[in-house]
């Protein structure tokens, strides 16, 4: 059996988990360890803090380290997160002799492929549909900004994930009373464009919420708010689901739609919103198209770790 460190490196936690293989079909999830990003003022001090933790895989022992962080990735060893005060670098002294191998992904890179493990075989359906064989997954989910990716197979049971930044476009607003909300967002938070990352996101709902009802809340109270009836869920529903629409018609996804993500995991009732479903499906040209695409929700909040550990197995695979 193989050993995996599998990490995952978001904007508010810091994820850690031991995985075993045998390189084929099995691949078992050992132990886990959460630590708060913000408390570590570098990624070497963040790996002090998971080395004095009492989590059972040293570092150093692991025949693959896989980090999955939240930005892109450079050379294959650097990111400098935009949601995190440090870089992570691989390729440095201090980092390199900490792994036997390791290697830097994006954050939904990693979703991608765990759309691939057991935490996408136990995703929830949202939208029913028909899968493509050998068809284009896409993946999409908000938590601190909004990420993307798309994962396509290649040949010998192998897939292939490919990143995105698609979060950073402009989100795209279509009435005047939502044009009034992104005057709104920009001028109460200073902010001149106005993104996916910003809407569709937990600071979304604390602008969405302000601007519907005159509450500044944080976007933790705003989330035990939301109910059936609110009208910020009605709102949310509807701007997740035109960000869904837009994504799989960008990656043309036949394979199938995922959505992770801290938001749609804790208010699940966003994505069963009739408002979701509308947005998804409203397209004068794709709509036959949209309304054979399944979609999923992995809410399983370690999916991001599954999909680090499945790449990992790939990549020991190959040798």
């Amino acid at each position: 059996m193989k050993t995996i460190l599998a990490a995952d490196i978001g904007g508010t936690n810091s994820r850690f988990a031991h995985f075993e293989t045998d390189l084929e079909s099995t691949l078992a999830l050992v132990d886990t360890l959460w630590l708060p990003t913000d408390e570590a003022d570098s990624f070497v001090q963040l790996l002090e803090q998971l080395r004095s933790s009492d989590f059972s895989l040293p570092a150093d022992a692991a025949d693959m380290a896989v980090i999955a962080v939240a930005g892109p990735v450079e050379q294959a060893s650097y990111c400098a997160p935009p949601y995190i005060d440090w870089d992570i670098d691989l390729a440095s002294q201090a980092v390199a002799n900490t792994f036997k191998k390791a290697i830097l992904i994006n954050d939904f890179v990693a979703q991608a492929y765990a759309s691939r493990s057991p935490a996408g075989q136990s995703a929830r359906t949202i939208l029913p549909g028909k899968i493509i064989a050998n068809g284009t997954v896409g993946v999409i989910g908000a938590g601190t900004a909004l990420g993307k990716a798309l994962l396509v197979p290649i040949a010998n049971r192998e897939f292939l994930a490919l990143p995105s930044e698609g979060g950073h476009g402009y989100f795209p607003f279509v009435s005047q009373r939502e044009f009034a909300f992104q005057q709104f967002y920009r001028e109460k938070s200073g902010q001149k464009h106005i993104t996916g990352n910003l809407v569709v996101s937990g600071r979304g709902l604390r602008y969405l919420h302000w601007f519907l009802s005159g509450e500044d809340l944080a976007p933790e109270e705003v989330t035990r708010r939301l109910s059936g009836t609110s009208e910020t869920q009605a709102w949310a529903a509807r701007f997740y689901g035109r960000v869904c629409r837009d994504f799989a018609l960008a990656v043309l996804a036949r394979g199938g739609l995922y959505i992770a993500g801290g938001v749609a995991a804790r208010t699940p009732e966003m994505l069963t919103h009739e408002n979701f479903s509308k947005e998804f499906l409203d397209s004068p040209t794709m709509g036959h198209m949209l309304s054979r695409m399944p979609v999923f929700l992995m809410d399983d909040q370690d999916s991001g770790l599954w999909g680090a550990a499945f790449h990992g197995q790939q990549m020991l695979r190959k040798g």
